[in-house]
C-alpha cells in the first residue's frame, strides 16, 4: 500500500483538494484533520431487554373505545 499525502478544505461539507489532483470514485481514503478539537455529541443508544425471555411482559394491548360511552 502506497501513501500520498494530499491538503484540501471542506466547504458545504465537501473536501475539496486544493492540488488540483483528482482521485477516481469509491477512492478509499483517510482523513488527518490537525489543530482542531471534536467535541463528541450525546449518544442515545436503543433500549434492550436484560433478559430477553421477558418480552412476552412487553406485549401490547389494543383496547378500542365505544364512541358512544357516556364520560
Amino acid at each position: 500500500m502506497s501513501i500520498v499525502t494530499l491538503e484540501g478544505v471542506v466547504e458545504k461539507g465537501q473536501i475539496r483538494l486544493t492540488t488540483g489532483i483528482h482521485l477516481p470514485d469509491n477512492t478509499k481514503v483517510y482523513i488527518v484533520v490537525p489543530g482542531i478539537q471534536i467535541e463528541p455529541g450525546a449518544r442515545i443508544f436503543s433500549p434492550h431487554l436484560v433478559h430477553p425471555e421477558q418480552v412476552a411482559d412487553f406485549k401490547m394491548e389494543v383496547v378500542e373505545e365505544d364512541p358512544n360511552a357516556s364520560v
